[in-house]
């Protein structure tokens, strides 16, 4: 598959040619740097009538640890990359994945800090964004999403319906992700970061790629969120209005009493009713263009 030449050359190959894996298995539980959990509110998704469990991706320097779930039987499930926040491929994400199996779909959560480290494993933000996330290059998650993909089709699923979403640091990748690959359909964005600073690890930002969409993408952000300033989304708004046929379908819809990590129902930020509404919304704006 042809892919954004121009997005990868930004970032060195030497970057991400580490061939140790720090994380060889995923962990239960959830990561230390969000303990003690809000256990009341957590949903929990059973496997009943899935195939669900710890994965191994082949990729070009090693094996990736991941989570899929899907239904055991039925035709080919089209297929949902679930990209994670900071914290990881931990039992947040995994039970995303599940109720994404639930609707049908064989959704997969890749360990992409598997050559960094276990954030799990920290106990606060800063240390994780220090030793793990500003350690990870945009490159190499391209390039292990790349493969994620190529490990679903391998093993039968509908890499023709082929869809992306992703958390906070997920919801950024999302939008790289749909700038990236032209096979995806349709890309949901959850109150991922949408400009920044450029450096070697993130040479661009979803701002900057706006204009070269090849999926479309829902956002869905936290009017509330003190990390994502409404201007940042305008701004963001603008450059899909004036960019590629996939960037002027894309959409962005604000909660306007919600936090960031709305979705997020382990933590004190979890708002029930719109994270509801943005799971439906979703739902349906993977079903309009046939992911």
């Amino acid at each position: 598959m042809s892919k954004n030449a121009e997005f990868d050359s930004l970032v060195p190959a030497s970057s991400f040619d580490r061939r140790s894996f720090l994380v060889t298995s995923l962990g239960a539980g959830f990561a230390l740097a969000v303990q003690p959990v809000m256990a009341q509110t957590v949903i929990k998704t059973d496997e009943v009538g899935l195939l669900a469990g710890e994965i191994r991706v082949p990729v070009k320097d090693g094996e990736m640890v991941a989570y899929r779930a899907q239904p055991k039987t039925g035709s080919k499930a089209p297929v949902v990359l679930v990209v994670s926040e900071i914290f990881g491929a931990h039992e947040y994400i995994k039970d995303t994945c599940r109720r994404l199996a639930k609707q049908g779909y064989c959704a997969i959560g890749p360990e992409l800090f598997a050559r960094q480290g276990d954030p799990g494993k920290y106990s606060s933000i800063p240390d994780i964004l220090a030793n793990i996330t500003n350690k990870t290059p945009d490159a190499q998650v391209m390039s292990d999403l790349d493969a994620t993909v190529a490990w679903a089709a391998g093993q039968g699923a509908d890499v023709n319906r082929l869809a992306i979403t992703g958390f906070c640091w997920g919801g950024r990748i999302t939008w790289l992700y749909c700038a990236h690959n032209p096979q995806v359909k349709a890309g949901v964005a959850w109150y991922g970061r949408l400009v920044g600073v450029a450096n070697e690890m993130t040479p661009r930002h979803p701002v900057d790629l706006a204009g070269s969409l090849m999926a479309p993408v829902l956002g869905l952000y936290g009017g509330l969120d003190t990390g994502i300033p409404l201007e940042s989304i305008e701004s963001m708004e603008a450059a899909l209005k004036t960019g590629s046929a996939s960037a002027q379908i894309s959409q962005i819809h604000v909660y306007d009493n919600a936090p960031h990590a709305f979705h997020a129902d382990y933590r004190p930020s979890y708002r029930k009713e719109e994270a509801e509404d943005g799971w439906q919304r979703m739902l349906a704006w993977l079903k309009k263009m046939n992911a």
